[in-house]
């Protein structure tokens, strides 16, 4: 993506001006995945930025979904960030939940899609362990619902990864550290207005998980995304910019109500 900045440790990509949203991208693949949202939102009085995050390059002791929650805490303190809207797919909705759990204070809003953290097998099932081409391009169509989508680019990088030592050792890592970390426990105790925006054929979460969220959650909202996978924000930007923006228009309503009285 254009406007990648490094400034220290961090390396993001920011554009806009406004209240920040801050993007954090899951395990299968990088900033990109977000081009659609991150076109949109800042011609609509938004700052997108969207971080790198440490999955393989911090030390394998911190490489877990706590450990990222606290590092995403770090970034928005270096950004001199007030409050934070947070959106999350896949591993980075659950690094977000997370964040929101261990910092309420620094949370204005939460949007989750495709999340782990209350489904077992979100992490491990997803992720090719190793294996020839076909079969990790077959696994990387499966995450859509349109196989289209799994570009050979895609492919590639999930190929390269499968295929490096050391990433497939912290891939292992964080997935059995998203199972230990699950959040079924924490979330009615989690009062932050979260958006939950899930594709109905989503093989990796399925559509049970993201209805056992908004259960869990005491402050949430549903929207679902017809003929969509596992990153509606990949399948479908445009009805996922639509949907989120819709609730974030409600969100800044009541918000204005509640600084008003």
């Amino acid at each position: 993506m254009q406007n990648t900045k490094k400034e220290g440790k961090y390396t993001y990509y920011e554009a806009g001006e406004g209240t920040p949203i801050i993007i954090l991208h899951g395990l299968m693949g990088g900033l990109s995945n977000f081009d659609g949202v991150a076109k949109y939102f800042p011609t609509e009085g938004y700052k997108v930025v969207i971080p790198e995050l440490p999955i393989y390059t911090q030390s394998i002791l911190k490489t877990n979904v706590k450990a990222f929650a606290r590092w995403v805490k770090d970034f928005i303190t270096f950004k001199g960030f007030d409050r934070v809207i947070l959106l999350g797919n896949s591993l980075g909705g659950h690094i977000a939940l997370y964040h929101t759990k261990m910092y309420p204070e620094k949370m204005l809003g939460l949007i989750i899609t495709g999340s782990s953290g209350l489904y077992e097998s979100a992490m491990g099932d997803s992720y090719p362990r190793r294996g020839d081409y076909d079969y990790i391009k077959q696994k990387a169509q499966d995450v859509f619902y349109d196989p289209s989508v799994a570009t050979k680019e895609i492919v590639d990088e999930v190929y390269a990864v499968a295929n490096d030592r050391l990433k497939l050792i912290k891939t292992l890592t964080i997935a059995k550290s998203a199972i230990r970390h699950n959040m079924a426990k924490d979330l009615p105790k989690m009062h932050v207005p979260t958006c939950i925006i899930w594709g109905r054929n989503d093989n990796v979460t399925p559509p049970h998980v993201a209805e056992e969220f908004h259960e869990l959650l005491p402050n949430s909202a549903l929207y679902w995304i017809d003929k969509c996978g596992h990153a509606a924000m990949m399948e479908h930007p445009d009805e996922f910019n639509r949907l989120m923006h819709e609730w974030l228009k409600k969100l800044d309503t009541a918000h204005h109500l509640l600084t008003e009285e």
